[in-house]
């Protein structure tokens, strides 16, 4: 009867033995899985959430990009055909300002897939270069192809004048375009570089006021 009964308190022993066992290994691999699965959860939620955009994101970018590069085109001409310091000055801020957007746009156009707007135009929403005589396209404050050519070859004050009532223009479009973007868009490095653009643009714009005289 003893012999019995310690047998089956080693049956019951050994079964406990194995329940614990076969506990403590789903604990563990349980929270292992746990801890490798589950970890990169919220990263890609994070990175879903700030990768977000929507069509004015892209649109707002896809305007931008040809925009500050006129920017540049014309803040360019100023090294050499301003008689203006405070032109002069005025137009090595706009480019060290927008020469980053560029590419920090570029990069965001890239990661969604989309069209990133070619130095000659090419893959631009809305632009026509056959149809630049000295109108405007259809991006706010974009200069014509003769208003281009007008400011090439002015020099002096007739260059600073040309250029500073250009640039009041251009910069207005840039204002509306942001503007369009912190209401509608939806991507947050987007939105914050737009409302970096209508701070920093009005501002200029007051400037170049001042500077014009009015």
């Amino acid at each position: 009867m003893s012999n019995t009964r310690t047998r089956v308190r080693r049956v019951g022993l050994a079964a406990l033995a194995v329940s614990a066992a076969l506990t403590l290994a789903a604990c563990g691999g349980g929270s292992g899985g746990h801890d490798e699965h589950a970890a990169p959860a919220p990263t890609a939620s994070a990175a879903t959430t700030a990768g977000a955009h929507n069509a004015q994101d892209v649109a707002f970018a896809q305007g931008m990009i040809p925009h500050h590069r006129q920017a540049l085109d014309m803040a360019a001409l100023a090294a050499g055909r301003a008689s203006s310091a405070q032109v002069k000055d005025l137009a090595s801020r706009i480019q060290k300002a927008q020469d980053p957007e560029i590419m920090t746009m570029s990069g965001w156009l890239e990661a969604w897939g989309e069209d990133v707007p070619q130095a000659d135009g090419s893959s631009m929403p809305g632009m026509d270069h056959s149809a630049h005589t000295g109108g405007h396209s259809a991006v706010p404050g974009m200069m014509g192809d003769e208003d281009m050519e007008k400011l090439e070859k002015a020099s002096g004050k007739a260059f600073d004048t040309m250029f500073l009532t250009m640039m009041i223009e251009h910069h207005q479009g840039a204002v509306q375009m942001a503007t369009t973007e912190k209401a509608k868009g939806q991507y947050g490095p987007a939105k914050a570089m737009a409302g970096d653009i209508v701070t920093a643009q009005n501002a200029e714009i007051q400037e170049m006021r001042k500077l014009l005289g009015q």
